[in-house]
């Protein structure tokens, strides 16, 4: 699967590792040094994956993810030296939809990359009607999400879970499942995570996001959709 993939990345030799592994692949690569210019290049060229560190000049990676993700959603895989929980949900919470800790092995980047662009390009299929929950509408092939008709940006992770919790209304998911779904079953990231991503759902889809009337929570299980939510 070839793709279009800018890599932000300000360390010249860890850009240029990035890109070698990248380019063995068949990608086509772009390398950019600082924040500013990732979006700008985002803007311009819409790339398939955005590789993102998270210290750079100009504008930092949380900066550039908190700009982009106000129109875009591409999937970002953000790479830094900071590994502190706190530092992965700050990421997660602004819609990066996954997240690797320097040092890391090449291979590792070029699996997850894989697993990224996969699940952003789902294989041809039969026709599928979209999933419905009250107002809210989810449609798996044209990958959109509207509420009363008006559509809802929404990352690939975050997707994923609506997905998911869309297609059986009512079914309590955990934490777990949900993040089995977003990022994959061999994935690395924290319960919390679930958490951050719900909270930018209801941020999108809830006239209240404190009340929630349509993605609730069952305390000490995970979430579920209720799906007879009147449309007024």
């Amino acid at each position: 699967m070839c793709a279009f993939v800018l890599v932000a990345e300000d360390d010249a030799k860890q850009a240029e590792l990035v890109r070698r592994y990248l380019r063995r692949e068949d990608h086509a690569v772009l390398v950019v040094s600082d924040g500013r210019a990732a979006v700008d290049q985002v803007r311009s060229r819409r790339p398939d994956l955005l590789i993102l560190d998270l210290l750079m000049p100009e504008l930092d990676g949380l900066d550039v993810l908190r700009t982009l993700r106000r129109d875009y959603d591409l999937p970002v895989l953000m790479v830094t030296a900071r590994s502190t929980a706190e530092d992965k949900l700050a990421g997660f919470d602004l819609g990066a939809d996954d997240y690797l800790t320097k040092p890391y092995d090449p291979r590792e980047l070029m699996a997850r990359v894989r697993s990224l662009l996969r699940r952003a390009r789902p294989a041809a299929g039969p026709v599928v009607l979209p999933l419905r929950a009250g107002p809210l509408a989810l449609d798996q092939v044209r990958h959109e999400v509207r509420l009363h008709g008006r559509r809802i940006e929404c990352t690939p992770a975050e997707f994923r879970i609506l997905e998911a919790l869309m297609s059986s209304p009512g079914r309590v998911f955990s934490r777990r499942q949900l993040l089995d779904r977003a990022h994959g079953p061999d994935s690395f990231v924290t319960e919390r995570t679930a958490d951050a991503h719900v909270k930018n759902l209801r941020r999108k889809i809830e006239a209240d996001p404190r009340n929630p009337v349509h993605l609730q929570t069952v305390y000490g299980v995970g979430y579920k959709m209720i799906d007879d939510v009147p449309d007024a």
